[in-house]
């Protein structure tokens, strides 16, 4: 009997302990419901699921906490949750021939998934200057030439980034190259500023170009850095060349630039140095001027692809200062192209003005961008 009473007394305190009017142990209380395992659905599924589009996770019931998706190659998709948390949706779109692995979590565990995409039977590439880590003048765009025509320019634009240390303004602009590939430079409003950081992040993976079923497979990135505030000026006039850096001469050199008249005259307006080639083979014929000259040239300086350079024109000594006879290029004592080449950088503007020339080089020959105006170039772009 006492075992009996005892064992009475326990249930009975047992009982009263859980406060004897909520189920959930507080007065007036409801059992709160146990979390739910999530089911979703993704918007791309399979083995043969198409490339290009934003990946979409949607939640049968409940609120996602978070959603990873990752990727056999290249990058993780990053994405946003709806505010009512029932979906989540990436920011880039799903590359070709790439799988996916999808992580959805809620309160109530996670689900995964996982697709395939088709991969691309035809690609496109790019050749992206200035290279990486270069030191280059402050008139050197970002340029990128495409080895295929791209007629998603919008969405090609949207997928490119330029990031300064300085907040520099500028803008996108399509162009033709000089042998016909599509081109897109990134020009900023006026001249870089000395010491000024630059990045592109170019997130092309994924991305169809729009033309004959090819594919962007890859991102692409470099970053530079501009150098010294030089400019060299050309006046056809005096036939002088005038090398400022921070807006002060310091080097005065005489030339001879494009005889006038004809097909040997030199371009006029802005030109960008493009390289600084050494000793090459000058070969007119390659330029349109039938045989008039074919010789190894030293200290080369590109200006155009059209074949406008500044080098070293010995043969021409006595016209330097005082005559402009030569085939388009500006020439100069072997001395002072020495000099020049040694000073000037890749990217550094070529200004040359006064009578004679045959205008300006067009914005794909070279980087001749710089001769439109600031509103001129702006329109160039595909979200303008």
């Amino acid at each position: 009997m006492a075992v009996i009473a005892a064992v009475g007394l326990a249930m009975t305190l047992s009982a009263c302990s859980g406060g004897g009017s909520g189920d959930d142990g507080k007065k007036g209380g409801k059992v709160a419901d146990a979390p739910v395992k999530p089911e979703i659905t993704v918007n791309l599924q399979g083995r043969a699921a198409e490339a290009g589009k934003p990946v979409t996770v949607k939640l049968a019931k409940g609120e996602l906490k978070d959603v990873k998706i990752t990727a056999s190659k290249g990058a993780a998709l990053e994405g946003t949750v709806a505010k009512d948390g029932g979906s989540w949706t990436s920011e880039r779109v799903a590359a070709p021939g790439t799988s996916y692995t999808v992580v959805a979590t809620t309160e109530g565990g996670s689900a995964t998934a996982a697709f395939t995409t088709v991969a691309a039977e035809k690609r496109n590439k790019v050749e992206i200057y200035p290279g990486k880590g270069k030191t280059v003048g402050i008139a050197h765009p970002v340029s990128i030439v495409f080895d295929h025509p791209v007629k998603n320019r919008d969405a090609v634009e949207r997928a490119l980034k330029i990031t300064t240390s300085n907040n520099t303004v500028g803008s996108w602009g399509w162009i033709d190259h000089y042998d016909g590939r599509a081109r897109i430079d990134w020009r900023p409003k006026d001249y870089w500023r000395s010491g000024t950081k630059v990045k592109l992040q170019a997130d092309l993976n994924g991305i169809e170009a729009g033309a004959e079923n090819r594919w962007f497979v890859r991102d692409y990135d470099t970053e530079f850095t501009i150098g010294a505030a030089q400019i060299a000026k050309v006046d056809l006039g005096t036939k002088q060349l005038k090398l400022e850096r921070d807006g002060k001469v310091v080097d005065t050199i005489p030339v001879s630039a494009g005889t006038p008249g004809g097909k040997k005259r030199s371009w006029g307006g802005t030109s960008v140095l493009m390289s600084k080639e050494g000793t090459i083979r000058m070969n007119s014929e390659t330029v349109g001027l039938g045989d008039a000259y074919d010789k190894m040239v030293d200290y080369s300086m590109r200006l155009t692809w059209s074949g406008m350079y500044a080098h070293a024109a010995p043969w021409n000594a006595g016209a330097f200062g005082r005559v402009n006879q030569s085939s388009g290029c500006i020439g100069m004592s072997t001395g002072n192209a020495a000099r020049l080449y040694e000073k000037v950088n890749v990217g550094d503007p070529f200004e040359t003005t006064g009578p004679g020339h045959k205008g300006n080089p067009a914005p794909g020959n070279g980087y001749g961008e710089w001769n439109l105006s600031w509103t001129e170039w702006q329109s160039k772009s595909a979200l303008a």
